[in-house]
């Protein structure tokens, strides 16, 4: 009987959740937002005509680091992959056999 409540409360809570069916949305910075950061942790240290090119291209480069790693998620979405090691590993596989379905199949 938990079960069946346990299942029927993660359905209302999905579809609840202001994520519903959009749990992963990979996080977007820009080179701006992380100037804004460091300006806000040390304020005064550099006025943002005074940064350098060398800055301005780690600037850069910690954007795009910071986009092809870091991931925005439903916290429905997490909780259900921390309390389910069985369905984390599906997704897993899933994505590691990303097109090798389509290359068999022609």
């Amino acid at each position: 009987m938990d079960d069946i409540i346990n299942e029927a409360y993660g359905i209302v809570q999905c579809k609840e959740c202001p994520w519903y069916k959009a749990c992963v949305v990979p996080m977007k910075f820009t080179t701006e937002d992380i100037r804004r950061q460091l300006e806000q942790a040390a304020p005064g240290a550099n006025a943002p005509d005074q940064i350098d090119p060398v800055t301005q291209n780690l600037l850069s480069s910690m954007a795009t680091a910071a986009q092809n790693s870091l991931l925005e998620g439903c916290p429905v979405f997490i909780q259900r992959l921390r309390s389910s090691p069985g369905l984390a590993q599906q997704l897993k596989q899933l994505m590691l056999n990303w097109g090798s379905e389509e290359k068999s199949g022609q």
